[in-house]
């Protein structure tokens, strides 16, 4: 069909506004808008049949809503103004009568329901445009900061805030500290059993006063005005182990910002004032939400300090040849009898890269393991009743107990997705 008789038979069904009438033969001319491309159509029209142009002011199809467009655009801005953002994506939901109708104006004149293009794909296009003009951001496409969906039935505009993403490292230096929230299984976090105040956490829901997370992000949620904190680690030491050295990778995700643009030293520098000594943490960057999950699959080897006792005396000699068996040895770990209440109960293989240490007295050592992420330290001292093959205590043939834990390092890097633009320093504020 020619674009005349298109133009013809179109404008034959009823009232058509000019982004309607052009929009089903969008695929045949590029560079213009519908509107643009329908009001062209209805000049030639009326060239060739010698009529007066009129562009009719009500639509059977849109039933006006191509006329709306610049106040959607108002509507979101103003939903926006509360918000930090640098990408934003529109989305538009469609009564099904629209639809239909739409679907309805191919057919009587004679096109395949999917020419041209798509009503809700216009007004994403065309809403979204006229935001981008009324805002300083740009249309992001896989994860924007915000996103907004306009329900033209519901004649309302949501707004969804994508969270925001800091990663850094963290040491932990005081012992009986969790790294996250550890709720209380003895009264389901409600603090009371038959009424009566809780005795296995004191009536306060948790079995412990402070965690890595409860330490850090509350000011990360606080500088970026959002509405939750969540703490994702790489991993996580036991809670009477201390994170020393390189510290262990972490992300602080904030649910619902009005503020993205961080200075990250000044935010490093409030949190560890806020964990006063219990907890620090270095090397903060802004990130994507990709680098959560490059973080929680970190598979990082770790290096572990520990004081060892043992039942009986151990000469040096033999707790040297016990470290020569165990260098460079792969071990066999059933789940440890202390894990297995929240642990499917399996055996895994595990490495020790290194291990050494010297004799602090006749029952007592410092030891040091460099093993495999995942590697059950504390059981591959003590044996865990014969879980852990071949373990420390098994090949000395004397019961021995781990007295004080120390991760020295996690190797490995998540090689962050840096947000350099959130990245702020005092030279550009």
């Amino acid at each position: 069909m020619d674009v005349l008789s298109y133009a013809r038979e179109a404008t034959a069904t009823g009232p058509l506004c000019d982004a309607c009438l052009g929009r089903p033969v969008a695929d045949r001319s590029f560079g213009l808008t519908n509107a643009e491309r329908g009001r062209s159509l209805r000049t030639v029209l009326a060239l060739a049949e010698d009529e007066p142009f009129e562009s009719p002011e009500d639509c059977w199809v849109c039933d006006g809503v191509c006329e709306t467009f610049d106040d959607w655009a108002d509507r979101i801005v103003d939903a926006l103004e509360p918000y930090e953002f640098d990408t934003y994506q529109v989305g538009t939901r469609v009564p099904p009568l629209l639809e239909e109708n739409a679907s309805l104006l191919r057919e009587d004149v004679g096109l395949d329901d999917d020419a041209g293009e798509p009503f809700k794909r216009e007004v994403n296009r065309e809403v979204g445009k006229r935001v981008g003009a009324r805002v300083d951001a740009e249309v992001g496409f896989e994860r924007p900061d915000v996103q907004i969906l306009v329900d033209l039935e519901a004649d309302s505009v949501d707004v969804q805030v994508n969270s925001a993403f800091v990663y850094g490292r963290y040491r932990k230096l005081e012992r009986d500290i969790p790294q996250t929230e550890w709720p209380c299984n003895d009264c389901n976090a409600t603090g009371t059993v038959d009424g009566e105040p809780c005795a296995g956490c004191d009536g306060t829901g948790y079995r412990y006063d402070e965690s890595v997370e409860e330490l850090s992000a509350p000011v990360v949620r606080e500088a970026m005005d959002g509405a939750e904190g969540v703490f994702h680690g790489a991993g996580r030491e036991d809670v009477d182990a201390l994170m020393l050295g390189t510290g262990r990778p972490f992300v602080i995700e904030v649910k619902e910002p009005r503020t993205r643009a961080v200075d990250v030293e000044a935010l490093q520098t409030d949190i560890n004032d806020f964990a006063d000594g219990k907890v620090e943490v270095e090397g903060l960057e802004a990130v994507t939400h990709e680098m959560v999950e490059r973080v929680k699959e970190l598979d990082a080897s770790k290096t572990y300090r520990m004081d060892v006792e043992f039942a009986e005396s151990v000469d040096s000699d033999a707790l040297e040849d016990a470290f020569d068996a165990l260098d460079g040895a792969t071990i066999e770990q059933r789940t440890p009898n202390r894990v297995a209440h929240r642990r499917g109960d399996i055996v895994r293989t595990r490495e020790v890269y290194t291990i050494g240490g010297e004799r602090d007295d006749d029952t007592h050592a410092t030891i040091e393991i460099h093993g495999e992420g995942g590697l059950y330290v504390k059981e591959l001292v003590s044996g865990d009743e014969g879980r852990t093959e071949p373990s420390l205590a098994g090949l000395l043939g004397v019961e021995a107990v781990v007295t004080a834990l120390d991760v020295v390092t996690v190797e490995g890097e998540a090689e962050p997705f840096i947000e350099d633009r959130f990245l702020r320093d005092a030279e550009t504020e």
